[in-house]
């Protein structure tokens, strides 16, 4: 029985862990459970699934879990998720928080050197460097990516050597503008903005993936991951979106994952590898009702998320937090109406000019120029 600690189990990742996890009772127990600020839902949580130790974002609201739940653990804030990033029972930890407040409990999980299901684009974007040492320095600790195109690039890799590998190929479905011009791009709504083709996710990651951010973001966490020069890594627009990423191999192979647009399939292969198990949960993809697979280059000057994040991934050391942490704050502007669509490239690209890029030797080193880009982003922009 493997005891897992869900960080952001009241998001879209965490729901769709929760239902692999309650299909599979047998094998796998929560051990902890943290949410933000959706409490009825942590609680509908809480109560099905008996976790021994909760996290919610506010003092006030864990003050009353623990008037509810007086057997219970309960933490807060940020410090409340490094803590629950560092239970000893855990055997796995689910990082399913979106935004750069994941990496610190991620830390902490390396440290105690255990499994850690990694559904944080920003824990490898912003502190990918930083990460990678201390993965040597704690062996037994791994990452285990759950992004869909992560998980698909780490299955067709399963048997093969990193020198065998010629190219990363991240699939993009092109997001909810796919085809659009800049002139149609010039004054797109919030509500126009979150209606994703094909999959359900949060509003962030829904706003990344109509800007393609989201592909810049899974460019350079899979050069993180998988220590790939980003010269060998591409992004194709795949609309259908049942190839969920490609490896090409030096003799010219391809292996590609295909399946089912759905999260719970990448849950559940970090839950159980290296062995792969029967769910009720998953979906069989039907391949004989598939009328096409297509694939098209991005349209970079459409869509600049993609080429910014290659030139932030190739400078270097702080310029990938800078190109996070500017793109969290303008998709937080754009979706409370303060900005355009448009705008969203504009603070990235403006936020890396001004950005002198630093070696990374400690966390605080991220910390400072998250919170300096921030402010920056927040001084120019946030008052419209």
């Amino acid at each position: 029985m493997k005891s897992i600690t869900i960080l952001g189990s009241t998001g879209s990742i965490g729901t769709n862990a929760l239902k692999v996890i309650d299909a599979k009772r047998d094998e796998f127990q929560v051990l902890g459970l943290s949410g933000y600020s959706n409490f009825d839902l942590l609680k509908e949580q809480i109560e099905k699934f008996n976790p021994k130790y909760i996290c919610i974002g506010s003092e006030e609201k864990a003050e009353i879990l623990k008037e509810l739940y007086p057997n219970k653990i309960i933490y807060s804030g940020d410090e409340g998720l490094k803590t629950m990033g560092a239970l000893d029972e855990a055997d796995i930890v689910l990082t399913a928080i979106s935004g750069s407040v994941g990496i610190e409990a991620t830390v902490e999980a390396i440290k105690k050197e255990k499994r850690i299901a990694l559904a944080n684009k920003e824990t490898m974007v912003a502190a990918g460097e930083y990460i990678n040492r201390l993965l040597k320095e704690y062996p037994k600790a791994e990452i285990i990516p759950v992004d869909s195109e992560h998980s698909a690039l780490f299955q067709s890799m399963q048997g093969s050597k990193e020198n065998e590998v010629k190219t990363l190929i991240i699939t993009a479905s092109g997001g909810t503008f796919r085809g659009k011009t800049l002139e149609d791009l010039k004054d797109v709504t919030v509500e126009q903005a979150l209606k994703h083709p094909n999959w359900s996710m949060g509003k962030k990651i829904t706003i990344d993936s109509s800007t393609l951010v989201n592909k810049g973001l899974e460019v350079i966490e899979a050069h993180m991951l998988f220590n790939i020069a980003y010269e060998n890594i591409e992004v194709l627009v795949h609309p259908q979106s049942i190839i969920h990423s490609m490896v090409e191999f030096k003799d010219t192979s391809i292996i590609a994952q295909l399946g089912v647009p759905d999260m719970k399939l990448p849950i559940q292969y970090a839950f159980t590898y290296p062995r792969r198990e029967e769910s009720p949960e998953l979906e069989r993809l039907n391949l004989r009702t598939l009328k096409e697979l297509t694939f098209d280059q991005v349209d970079n000057k459409v869509f600049k998320g993609v080429e910014l994040a290659f030139k932030a991934g190739k400078i270097g050391k702080t310029m990938p937090c800078v190109f996070n942490s500017a793109n969290e704050v303008a998709v937080e502007l754009f979706l409370k109406g303060k900005i355009k669509f448009l705008e969203i490239y504009e603070i990235i690209e403006n936020a890396m000019n001004k950005h002198c890029a630093e070696e990374i030797d400690s966390l605080d080193i991220i910390k400072k120029v998250d919170t300096n880009t921030r402010k920056w982003v927040y001084d120019n922009y946030g008052t419209n």
